[in-house]
């Protein structure tokens, strides 16, 4: 079957208006201030580790002198969902050409009632977008943690967890990282590894994260 130039150009022309359409301004300005931010630190042709995901890595201060050994793109924000970075994934991760990925997403897709599946699904086309645009490239994904605040969702994380964990062990070159036990204690979060607001993680939270 042909398919005429003129209907190429008219589905590629929506296919770029469905694409914007979906960046909110707010997440856009939240973008734009990264790229600001990372064009005056980040330098082409070096060892480049990018974390992206939520605020609970936008926070995570101390990551460059954890992995000195390379310099570090945190290009998290408050309130990221997996369907966020996968429209802003250039953005966020792709244009500072990574030797390493983190990523931490699905603590706040849960709490926005989102299915575990679509989480899962998305994920695996950051996976496959990453690799087809960056080059065979490892991704850690750090498994959504337990908190005080939402400990009444605790089983559509713990089911979220096991999702990714087995889409990580079919995929070439992801890894999971499994923090949801060694933040608990008797069965309950350790209330002593969260801020007040009892969702984002203090200093030994962090270090609890940087021990696993």
């Amino acid at each position: 079957m042909r398919i005429s130039f003129a209907v190429i150009l008219l589905l590629s022309s929506l296919w770029f208006c469905h694409i914007h359409a979906q960046r909110p301004k707010r997440l856009l300005e939240e973008v734009q201030e990264l790229q600001a931010k990372y064009d005056t630190l980040y330098t082409p042709g070096r060892k480049t580790y990018v974390f992206a995901g939520s605020s609970s890595i936008r926070f995570w201060e101390e990551l460059p002198e954890i992995f000195s050994e390379a310099q570090v793109v945190n290009s998290g924000f408050g309130g990221s969902m997996a369907s966020d970075l996968l429209v802003y994934l250039d953005e966020l991760v792709l244009d500072y050409k990574p030797d390493k990925v983190f990523l931490y997403e699905g603590d706040n897709d849960i709490f926005n009632k989102k299915s575990p599946a679509k989480i899962v699904r998305q994920t695996r086309r950051i996976f496959r977008r990453i690799q087809k645009n960056n080059g065979p490239t490892p991704v850690v994904v750090i498994g959504a943690k337990p908190s005080l605040e939402r400990w009444h969702l605790r089983k559509r994380y713990e089911k979220l967890n096991t999702k990714l964990k087995a889409l990580c062990d079919s995929h070439p070159l992801t890894f999971y990282a499994h923090i949801w036990d060694s933040m608990l204690e008797g069965g309950k979060v350790k209330a002593d590894i969260f801020l007040e607001d009892g969702l984002h993680l203090n200093a030994e939270g962090y270090d609890l994260w940087e021990s696993i």
